[in-house]
Formats: structure tokens, C-alpha cells, sequence
């Protein structure tokens, strides 16, 4: 199996992305002499991230019958001085609103997309300190 993404520039330092049929722009900020229409490349490793293991979070806890109100993946980077500038440590909090939510089943969904199926969490292991957190809010 393998992933294509076709990053082709546009304009200054912008580049539009076809994923699977959908257009991604990334781009610098204009004091980097681009144009900001779009996210930082970087920062999309945070999203690849949060997306990846929130939808193994709720397809589990789906399948665990726990339904929760609300539900967020916050993904906190820490980006070294010295060029490269690169992540070398990630915290990922796992946000649950709801009422009554059993702590032990959250616990087993966050930890079964960390060690088992999340991809990105997996990579990104390899590379830095990934540690989680996990909130209830009522």
C-alpha cells in the first residue's frame, strides 16, 4: 500500500494539495514572504495526529456503547531553537464532555489508539516524547 499527496505551487511560498480528491492549501506567513492562505506545513503534523487518534477514540468508544457529548483532541508541540526547527515532544489531550463517563473505558479507548492503531502516533513515537492526558469536563 502506499499514500500519494501532489503538492503543487501556486504562488509565492503556497502549495495546494490534492488528498484523495480534496484540495489542502498550506502556506508561509506573509513576514516569510508568503501570502497566509493557508496552515503552516508543520502544524499539519498536529492535525494528522489528532484526527488520526480521535477517529480510533470514538470508533472504539462507539463500539464500548459510551456515548459522550463532546469530544476534543488538543495536540501541544514543543519546536526546538536550532534549524531543523522540529518537534521533539508531543502531549495529546484527549477532552470528554459528558455526564457520568466511565473513566476506565476512556482510558482503555485512548490507550488501544496509542499503542495498537493510530499510525501517526506510532511514527511520531519513534521520532519524540509523545505523552497523552486525558480531561472530563461536565
Amino acid at each position: 500500500m502506499k499514500h500519494v499527496v501532489d503538492m503543487a505551487w501556486t504562488d509565492k511560498l503556497a502549495f495546494e494539495g490534492d488528498m484523495d480528491g480534496h484540495k489542502v492549501i498550506v502556506d508561509a506567513t506573509e513576514e516569510a514572504g508568503g501570502s497566509d492562505l493557508g496552515p503552516r506545513p508543520k502544524k499539519l503534523m498536529l492535525t494528522a495526529l489528532a484526527g488520526c487518534t480521535g477517529v480510533d477514540v470514538i470508533m472504539i468508544l462507539k463500539k464500548m456503547k459510551v456515548e459522550v457529548e463532546a469530544f476534543n483532541v488538543i495536540v501541544e508541540a514543543d519546536v526546538t531553537e536550532e534549524h531543523p526547527k522540529r518537534y521533539y515532544k508531543m502531549k495529546v489531550i484527549y477532552q470528554f464532555k459528558g455526564k457520568n463517563l466511565p473513566l476506565e473505558k476512556l482510558e482503555k479507548a485512548v490507550k488501544l489508539s496509542e499503542e495498537k492503531y493510530c499510525g501517526v502516533t506510532a511514527a511520531y513515537q519513534k521520532a519524540m516524547d509523545v505523552e497523552s492526558e486525558i480531561r472530563i469536563v461536565e
